[in-house]
């Protein structure tokens, strides 16, 4: 548990300050909390028995283990060995009474796109077909059964390293460089969706919005230029977002649902570290009000004084 010392510090794991740090700094600056940014490459852990060292872990001087929470945001890029260390630094705060969120389960289930598909799949969830695989013989077959694939790599976010691969030349240059890097092929079947999708935003068992977003390609991400609108989802689509976050076991999350030409739709990716930009600029909700107050709620579980008390409350009713 905190100390009195820490009562009311927040302390905002990332990669750097920017938009959304300042957004949840400020967030957390109207319910009476301090936030402060500090850097994962700044993560230091001091353990053992021997005399006159002070045990803990710290990032840019703030002592983790006597915050009142941690917001874990964007994970930087490192090596296996950086990334795995950030992560079970998240799981050792977890374990020594720190309220982390998203929890570190949550962010390794969605970083990972295969283990995000599969347990979509094991909640009954639509999904489109994907094949993951090593052998680029076995990525070819793949591409061949499907005619029509997007490749995506196994870690990123942002629309950044997608493929459409549609012809057996395109196929055969993708695999090729992909097998270089010995990348894990995760091959998605197109959805035909008209330049079309929906981000739906999920905060403490809820639905807090939704934008639809287009562009005239097939990839729509905000960060890539897609342009976003504010949309009232059915029930229907309020459930499957709900249930995609409960899949991963996310306190907040970016869930984004295609709907086909067809008119099926379809759960394709759930965001544990999810931006919210386009989101705010489209609909004017308070984002970061909204997570600050769930987290609040799982730290003291009461709502802080704040704007977004209200919303709180409605959280905590929806848990």
């Amino acid at each position: 548990m905190p100390d009195d010392t820490a009562r009311g510090r927040v302390a905002i794991l990332s990669a750097r300050p920017g938009w959304h740090t300042d957004e949840l700094r400020r967030a957390l600056a109207e319910r009476g909390r301090e936030g402060r940014v500090v850097a994962y490459e700044s993560l230091t852990a001091r353990l053992g028995s021997g005399r006159g060292m002070a045990r803990g872990l710290a990032a840019d001087g703030e002592e983790l283990l006597a915050a009142e929470a941690v917001l874990a945001r964007i994970i930087p890029n490192g090596s296996l060995e950086q990334i795995i260390y950030r992560v079970d630094a998240l799981h050792w705060l977890e374990d020594r009474g720190v309220t982390v969120v998203n929890s570190p389960r949550a962010i390794e289930r969605c970083v990972d796109k295969f283990y995000t598909s599969a347990l979509l799949q094991e909640a009954g969830l639509p999904t489109p077909e994907t094949v993951v695989c090593e052998r680029p013989d076995e990525a070819t077959a793949a591409f061949r059964a499907m005619g029509d694939v997007i490749v995506k790599p196994l870690f990123g976010s942002m629309g950044l390293g997608m493929v459409r691969v549609a012809d057996a030349e395109t196929a055969f240059r993708v695999f090729r460089a992909l097998e270089a890097i010995r990348a894990v092929y995760y091959l998605q079947r197109t959805i035909e969706h008209g330049g079309r999708d929906v981000r739906a935003f999920v905060v403490g068992g809820r639905v807090l919005g939704a934008i639809e977003r287009s562009a005239p390609g097939w990839r729509t991400n905000v960060s890539r230029g897609g342009a976003a609108r504010p949309v009232e989802l059915s029930a229907e689509w309020i459930g499957l977002a709900l249930r995609a976050a409960r899949a991963v076991g996310a306190d907040y999350a970016g869930v984004d649902l295609v709907p086909a030409l067809d008119g099926t739709v379809h759960v394709i990716e759930v965001n544990a570290i999810p931006g919210w930009r386009g989101l705010q600029e489209a609909t004017g909700l308070d984002v970061a009000g909204a997570i600050v107050d769930h987290l609040l709620l799982s730290c003291v579980g009461v709502p802080a004084p704040g704007p977004a008390s209200a919303a709180a409350s409605a959280h905590a009713g929806a848990r």
